[in-house]
C-alpha cells in the first residue's frame, strides 16, 4: 500500500507489516504545515485500521528531523485551532495501536520534540540538536505534550528544557533518554530498518495489549484488575499458543495478524 501526496506533504508506504512516514519539506526543515497535520491525522487513522501493518517507522528528509509547528501562524485566523490539532495529531500518535520508531535523521525543536516523545522508540544521529522554545516564546504548552515530556524523561529533565528552553546536544538527548540510540547518520536507516523488522516478526496483538499497558503504568491510569486480565486471557489466543511452540520447538514463530 501507498499513499501518494502532493510537493510536500507527508508520504506513506507499507511494505512486509511495516508502515513508514516521511517528512517531506526539507527547505523548511520539515516544519508540521497545517495541510501536514491534516494529512498525518487521516494517515494514522488508516493504520489504526489496517491490521496486516504491524509498526510504524517516521522519518524525514534533509538536514532536520523538524523544527516544529509553524509558529509563525499564531495569531493569525484560525491559528489556534490549527495548534490545538497538532497537539491531537501527537496524542494520536501515542495512542496508536502499533508500535512506532521515530528515525531521527537531525535536530528537533518544539512540537516536533512532543511528536518525538509520542513514539515508543526513538533513535538519532550525532551532531543534533533539540530545543523546546515556549517558555521564550511567552507562551503555554499543551497538557498531553507536558505529560508525555515528564514520562518520558523525568520531571527534573522536563523542567529543564521547558522551563529554561536551552539547546541540548544528541549525548545529553541521550543520556535524558530522549534517544535510546545515538548513531552515525549512514547507519540511521539500517538500524530503522533492523528495529522496525525485529518488532514486526513479534505477536501484533500482544505488542497492542503491551504497549496499553505500559502508556498506562506511565500516566498513572492503570488498572490492575484489567493489565491482570488481559494477561490471563492472553494465554488462550492463537498467537500465544503458536509462540510458546514455537520456543519449545526451537524455531522462529509464525505470528498471525490479528
Amino acid at each position: 500500500m501507498s499513499v501518494d501526496a502532493p510537493d510536500g506533504l507527508p508520504t506513506l508506504t507499507t511494505r512486509d507489516g511495516v508502515a513508514r512516514i516521511h517528512l517531506n519539506r526539507p527547505r523548511q526543515h520539515n516544519r508540521f504545515e497545517p495541510a501536514d497535520v491534516d494529512a498525518l491525522a487521516a494517515m494514522l487513522n488508516q493504520l489504526d485500521r489496517d491490521r496486516a501493518v504491524r509498526v510504524l517507522v517516521v522519518k524525514a528528509s534533509g538536514p532536520s528531523f523538524s523544527a516544529g509547528f509553524n509558529i509563525g501562524s499564531i495569531g493569525s485566523a484560525g491559528s489556534f485551532e490549527q495548534a490545538f490539532a497538532f497537539n491531537r495529531l501527537c496524542d494520536q500518535l501515542e495512542c496508536l495501536r502499533m508500535p512506532t520508531i521515530c528515525a531521527l535523521n537531525g535536530s528537533v525543536y518544539g512540537g516536533a520534540t512532543d511528536f518525538a516523545l509520542a513514539c515508543d522508540l526513538r533513535i538519532g544521529v550525532h551532531k543534533s540538536h533539540m530545543m523546546m522554545p515556549p517558555a521564550r516564546l511567552g507562551i503555554q504548552y499543551g497538557y498531553g505534550g507536558l505529560r508525555r515530556y515528564v514520562e518520558r524523561l523525568g520531571l527534573s529533565a522536563a523542567k529543564r528544557l521547558i522551563l529554561t528552553g536551552e539547546t541540548i546536544d544528541a549525548e545529553t538527548m541521550l543520556a535524558i533518554g530522549f534517544l535510546s540510540e545515538l548513531l552515525a547518520p549512514d547507519l540511521l536507516d539500517e538500524r530503522a530498518d533492523t528495529l522496525a523488522a525485529s518488532v514486526a516478526a513479534r505477536a501484533p496483538d500482544a505488542l497492542r495489549g503491551l504497549k496499553a499497558s505500559l502508556n498506562a503504568i506511565a500516566r498513572g491510569s492503570a488498572d490492575p484488575g484489567e493489565i491482570h486480565d488481559r494477561f490471563v486471557a492472553a494465554f488462550t489466543t492463537r498467537n500465544a499458543q503458536e509462540g510458546l511452540l514455537a520456543w519449545k520447538e526451537k524455531r522462529p514463530p509464525l505470528f498471525a495478524d490479528d
